[in-house]
């Protein structure tokens, strides 16, 4: 069985952005970082400003998946940590239920096991003189 056309476009798109980061030429004086090369498929020319300190409008790979109008861009990436994701799911949801069911169950065990103490003086306190 063959990928599909939409497979191979998007394993050249994240090659090409992996490759766009790790080639970057980093100017430290501007705090910015510049494309060395053309990229093509990533609208992204020699030259241009991928990354910078103030006032700038980060790449989104995201917007170039739907600049090449391919079907399911969720299914590619997962969304953004401000919009939340799987992990931000499992820490609101599923940990605070596990966390709740565990406390209520050690609560209960420490119950059953919990025996009583003997008694100061059999129970009459401490002798004071």
């Amino acid at each position: 069985m063959m990928p599909s056309i939409n497979e191979d476009v998007i394993k050249e798109l994240k090659m090409q952005w992996k490759t766009l980061w790790q080639e970057r030429i980093d100017d430290k004086v501007r705090a910015e970082g510049i494309a060395n090369r053309d990229y093509s498929m990533l609208f992204v020319e020699k030259g241009l400003v991928i990354f910078a300190t103030k006032d700038f409008k980060a790449l989104n790979f995201r917007e170039i998946l739907t600049c090449h109008k391919l079907a399911d861009v969720d299914r590619v990436i997962s969304p953004s940590p401000q919009v939340g994701g799987w992990g931000k799911f499992i820490r609101s949801v599923i940990s605070s239920q596990k966390s709740s069911n565990r406390v209520r169950e050690t609560r209960q065990r420490l119950e059953k096991e919990k025996q009583r103490q003997q008694l100061k003086k059999g129970g009459r306190g401490w002798l004071h003189c």
